[in-house]
């Protein structure tokens, strides 16, 4: 039976949720979304959200409130009179009202095992922490933090060298397939929920910048797990002096190595670098300014050779 959708959500991973829910018939009433943020090369043009130009492709009603704490903003919601509301990496805070207005509730889209990682960030800390598998989850909304029951799960393996670029395009669409099965299960009232577990919860706070620079004197497991995790954006990165001045180098791919030597060493020909034990190959990387670049070919341009230091 097709449901009365609010669909709330911002990004990329966002945007095959809401063309899935349109396709498959239901009745969106209203496309929420961040407001238009500065962009282009001088920060002055307001750029839409992926989300706003989808829902502007599709014909859909688009609103894009700072804030949904308001009171004005509340009833404008509720005055939708939707069956549900569906929310996917929408990145504003939902009170009481809002999560309350929709008859059949919230549901979320949230790329982890939940109680694991709850919070802004799931993706690039599954990876960075070693995790070998993740999925995605639909969950019933409420007022804590990812806290709510959930309904629906698919798990999905996180390869060794899987980057988190690669795991968030793999959950994206997984995300939007598993929605759709939800609110059809919602809409002939055969969609169960089931509370968290109290154990295993961990948070996933949001990147900070500050912790982006690789530490080489890590073991290579660790080291090459923040350079995937971060792949690609914003990226891990690290200085190398390349033609007498100090470069810094957006390290994009990575695979574990055999070697010894300083931390930070370059090793051989292959970009092979040593860690505080073990090594990691630097499969792709990216100057400053410049394009990705598989590794060979940044040594053809760059001249690092054995022996050099990255800091």
């Amino acid at each position: 039976m097709p449901l009365r959708v609010i669909f709330m959500g911002t990004p990329d991973f966002s945007v095959p949720t809401l063309s899935a829910i349109a396709a498959a018939g239901h009745d969106i009433a209203a496309v929420y979304t961040q407001p238009p943020r500065a962009a282009g090369r001088r920060g002055l043009e307001l750029t839409p959200s992926p989300v706003q130009r989808e829902a502007e492709r599709l014909g859909l009603e688009v609103r894009t409130p700072a804030s949904l704490k308001g009171e004005a903003e509340q009833q404008a919601f509720a005055a939708l009179q939707a069956d549900v509301a569906v929310v996917v990496a929408y990145g504003l805070l939902l009170p009481k009202p809002v999560l309350e207005a929709a008859r059949l509730g919230c549901l979320n889209g949230h790329a982890s095992l939940l109680p694991r990682w709850r919070g802004a960030a799931p993706i690039q800390r599954a990876i960075m922490a070693g995790d070998a598998e993740t999925g995605m989850m639909i969950m019933r909304m409420e007022e804590g933090l990812d806290t709510g029951p959930v309904a629906l799960v698919e798990k999905c393996a996180i390869a060794p060298d899987m980057t988190a670029g690669e795991l968030h395009d793999r959950l994206m669409d997984m995300g939007a397939s598993l929605m759709v099965e939800a609110l059809t299960r919602l809409g002939i009232n055969c969609l169960t929920f089931t509370q968290q577990a109290t154990e295993g919860v961990t948070y996933a706070r949001k990147i900070d910048k500050s912790e982006t620079r690789v530490d080489w004197t890590r073991p290579a497991g660790e080291v090459h797990n923040h350079i995937r995790g971060l792949s690609p954006f914003p990226g891990a990165w690290c200085e190398v002096e390349i033609g007498g001045r100090m470069e810094r180098l957006k390290l994009l791919r990575s695979t574990l190595s055999n070697g010894v030597g300083e931390s930070g060493g370059i090793l051989d020909d292959r970009l092979t670098v040593a860690c505080g034990s073990g090594a990691v190959r630097l499969v792709e990387v990216q100057r400053a300014g410049g394009r990705p670049a598989a590794a060979q070919e940044f040594l053809r341009g760059a001249k690092i050779e054995k022996g050099t230091k990255l800091t």
